[in-house]
């Protein structure tokens, strides 16, 4: 694979994650009374599931069945666009190298281990993302390939530098912005 190949796969890998995590991790689970055993169907839509695949589910750990209860809870309460573009995305997973898909199953892990309010923000701000009108999201993708491009060294000092952004009050970067411009100002002027 050329490694133009390379960078362009590797923002529709993570689109895809974002949109699999979203879809998947957006949608609450209606509140229903505890079973004295999790791992067990509640419901007849449940009941016929497992009724589907006895040997499957005979073969799984108490854990697993809790699992995978609790994704069909969750993709029964999805729109029937939303269940579309789950689908749609799981066959693209499919279609992707075995090394590609070990980086999505990586990110799905880590947006699992992200609190509830990070996983929201993140939401929102994808939200926001989708949006914006097409030449600026194409602008934000071309920005996160030139940084996924970077040196590790150099990506580090990049997401140091962002954090150090957060941490400003307003003020202060407005005061930084000003001094930005200030100097590509400076730079223009006199050909630095």
């Amino acid at each position: 694979m050329t490694r133009s190949m390379r960078t362009t796969r590797g923002p529709r890998i993570v689109m895809l994650l974002m949109v699999t995590a979203i879809l998947m991790g957006g949608f609450t689970i209606r509140a229903r009374a505890q079973s004295a055993d999790p791992g067990q169907p509640m419901t007849d839509a449940e009941r016929a599931l497992v009724a589907q695949h006895p040997d499957q589910w005979a073969n799984l750990t108490p854990d697993q069945r809790e699992r995978v209860l609790e994704n069909y809870r969750k993709w029964q309460q999805m729109t029937p666009a939303d269940q579309h573009a789950a689908q749609r995305n799981f066959q693209e997973f499919r279609r992707l190298p075995p090394d590609e898909r070990r980086q999505v199953i990586q990110g799905l892990r880590q947006w699992r281990q992200l609190p509830e309010e990070r996983q929201e923000q993140l939401r929102q701000a994808y939200s926001h993302y989708k949006r914006l009108p097409p030449d600026q999201r194409d602008q934000i993708m071309q920005r996160y390939e030139r940084f996924q491009q970077l040196p590790p060294q150099q990506r580090q000092h990049v997401m140091e530098n962002y954090h150090r952004w957060q941490q400003m009050t307003p003020k202060e970067q407005q005061q930084l912005r000003q001094r930005f411009h200030e100097t590509r100002r400076y730079r223009k002027l006199f050909g630095d």
